[in-house]
């Protein structure tokens, strides 16, 4: 099958072939059609699976096709994405396959001023892509008009659960126009994601292309066994002695993130660390970098990686195992994406032993486990209990480089907590 087998436009296919693109993706095979009957539709797809062009694509030919005669240009489409980066990376995809078409887009989220976002949204636009925080910021100022919404598409609503941003979904569902075309994508598709479809699809096609939760068969997985005090060294030496070149590293809290990217820079491995607390233009900047591999190692934690998206990224690090199992497959799928292989390396240290079981248990995989020279696990340290909660916790770093103490702050404090006293701090952030 080729994109033209799909009924795309004539410009659509024009901008696809300028990407070298010609074979669709199973998940872009499969939804491209029901979204051109105008279907709703579940998708649960990994990450890597170009399921952002699934949905950009056939929304283009949509709002191309079906001409309208109002005056004054209003908002067609709303794409809605748990943070900055994704909806940055679905705008570029948006721009890139639109390019021969006269529909216009923006992307808005928090982290930057807010006037020239008004600025673009007065001018009209067709398409918007946006974050929770943000686009109900514009909501409560009048700036932002979606009575025109005519397909509404949540991408990545596992990610926007796991964030606390059911209440924000809600609302903005609430003030669209009935009659509207939805779209659910998911990278994992749990019971969860079912009971949000239900309230939000009607009569919805479904496409899996994954099994559930499952990880990459392209990605080769393995697990060294390691004293949590030493995994900065160990990290090193192996970035230094493979010559790896494009590494990315999952920490579990931004004071991880900073404490190993600081570390790797001391020993001369250049890099750099994302999360929450760094500003839109740092976390920019550091991706940027090491896209073009102007950096060696980027540190981030979940919720600040979560839209990476790099063609053929081949190493990705777990430093500190996630606290939750499902996390495992979204960070390993960041590499042996479109078809390219890739490693995925977890150092786990004695305290993490019941994180490993479950993400075992959750990919239905034992992952192949190995010991390094020189950094035998001591058999004399007892495994301590880790922090509960996304992004609490060091991960039983007692003193390491890339650690940090064993977090005392309370779970609502915490970088991408369920809590609802940070659900609006998380909202506005991203």
């Amino acid at each position: 099958m080729t994109f033209s087998d799909l009924n795309l436009n004539t410009s659509l296919l024009k901008a696809i072939n300028d990407q070298g693109y010609t074979t669709p993706t199973p998940v872009q095979a499969q939804a491209i059609p029901y979204i051109l009957e105008g279907r709703d539709m579940l998708a649960g797809a990994q990450t890597g699976t170009g399921k952002t062009a699934g949905f950009t694509l056939p929304l283009l030919q949509i709002l191309s096709d079906k001409k309208t005669s109002k005056p004054h240009r209003k908002i067609r489409a709303l794409i809605l994405t748990p943070t900055r980066e994704l909806a940055a990376q679905v705008g570029e995809s948006v721009k890139l396959y639109g390019k021969y078409l006269p529909l216009k887009s923006a992307v808005i989220f928090g982290g930057v001023g807010i006037t020239p976002q008004i600025t673009m949204l007065r001018n009209g636009i067709d398409i918007l892509i946006a974050t929770p925080g943000r686009l109900l910021d514009h909501i409560g100022q009048g700036t932002v008009d979606l009575s025109g919404v005519e397909v509404f598409v949540l991408d990545e609503a596992d990610r926007m659960l796991d964030m606390g941003f059911i209440r924000d979904i809600r609302r903005v569902i609430s003030i669209l126009p009935k009659g509207r075309q939805n779209l659910m994508f998911s990278a994992t598709y749990s019971d969860e994601i079912k009971t949000l479809a239900n309230t939000l699809l009607h009569t919805p096609a479904e496409v899996e292309v994954a099994r559930r939760n499952t990880s990459s068969e392209l990605v080769k997985q393995s697990v060294i066994l390691v004293d949590c005090k030493r995994k900065s060294a160990l990290l090193g030496e192996l970035i230094s002695k493979n010559k790896w070149e494009q590494v990315l590293v999952f920490t579990r809290t931004k004071h991880g993130a900073n404490k190993l990217s600081e570390y790797f820079q001391k020993i001369g491995i250049t890099a750099a660390a994302i999360h929450g607390n760094k500003s839109q233009s740092a976390r920019t900047k550091a991706l940027d970098d090491f896209k073009k591999r102007t950096i060696r190692v980027l540190v981030a934690t979940d919720i600040a990686a979560r839209g990476i998206d790099i063609d053929a990224l081949p190493h990705v690090v777990n430093f500190e195992l996630p606290n939750i199992a499902e996390d495992y497959v979204h960070r390993i799928g960041r590499t042996g994406r479109a078809g390219c292989e890739g490693e995925a390396l977890s150092l786990v240290c004695v305290d993490e032993a019941d994180y490993l079981k479950g993400i075992e248990k959750l990919i239905n995989k034992k992952l192949d486990s190995r010991i390094i020279e020189g950094y035998e696990p001591d058999p004399s340290i007892k495994a301590e209990p880790i922090q509960r909660g996304r992004g609490g916790g060091s991960g039983g770093n007692r003193g390491g480089s890339g650690g940090g103490n064993r977090s005392s702050k309370p779970a609502q404090k915490r970088e991408g907590g369920r809590h609802e006293s940070s659900r609006r701090d998380s909202s506005r952030r991203y």
